[in-house]
């Protein structure tokens, strides 16, 4: 079997009510790239609170080899998905992005020619517009200026945004650790370390109406914890 050039980890966590066509949005996309792809669909759940999503990945992976799903009784938070995903893939390059459809799914086409047309090791977006209300755009904003005080020199304006892209031979060097919310700075904290050559393009970051945002008032502790940690770290690498 040949190796896809593309794949991409789909985080579908509570997912079941839309990620059936943001799946069918991204396979269109990735065909017009006319190469090698798959897809890694991530329906990890919770017991007892009656999350169809790894029920609807499930069907989804069966309707099409190139699409894998991964449905496990969740240990962690995004960054334990995140990993799981990450590890099922067998492409050249690696992309992952959140499937609620807040990014559309044609950046993932961007930000494979980018890297592919630079020949760059990592490729993000960043959200120029976001339509997700002040105290989260605020939130943002402090975030990434605390990140990049601590951790100078990387060129990236959006820590968190997605999707992130980058080859499996950086990939294979990130060695990632973190099972929470952290996982997208932790990427970005060793991209740095690891002087990765690195691009940025510009997206639209839209509002769910449907739910509330899974990123609690104490993720931003959580945040603020680590950034402080990983800094210390730096020291000892």
């Amino acid at each position: 079997m040949e190796t896809p050039e593309i794949s991409v980890v789909v985080l579908a966590y509570r997912g079941a009510d839309t990620i059936d066509d943001f799946v069918a949005s991204l396979v269109a996309s990735l065909e017009k790239l006319n190469l090698l792809w798959e897809i890694v669909l991530v329906g990890n759940y919770f017991e007892g609170i009656g999350d169809g999503t790894p029920t609807v990945v499930t069907d989804i992976a069966s309707s099409d080899s190139r699409i894998l799903s991964i449905t496990k009784v969740k240990k962690g938070m995004m960054g334990w998905d995140m990993k799981l995903g990450l590890d099922m893939t067998s492409g050249k390059t690696i992309a992952v992005i959140d499937g609620d459809g807040q990014m559309p799914c044609e950046d993932v086409v961007r930000v494979y020619k980018l890297l592919k047309e630079n020949n760059l090791d990592f490729v993000k977006t960043y959200r120029s517009t976001r339509y997700d209300g002040p105290y989260r755009k605020f939130i943002s904003i402090t975030y990434n200026l605390c990140f990049r005080f601590l951790f100078p020199g990387i060129d990236c304006r959006d820590i968190n945004s997605k999707p992130k892209i980058m080859t499996r031979m950086l990939y294979e060097k990130l060695n990632l650790n973190s099972n929470g919310w952290f996982i997208d700075a932790e990427i970005m904290i060793l991209v740095r370390r690891f002087k990765a050559m690195t691009g940025e393009v510009a997206t639209k970051f839209t509002r769910i109406e449907s739910r509330p945002s899974f990123v609690k008032p104490i993720a931003i502790l959580e945040f603020s914890a680590n950034l402080v940690w990983y800094r210390i770290k730096e020291y000892f690498v």
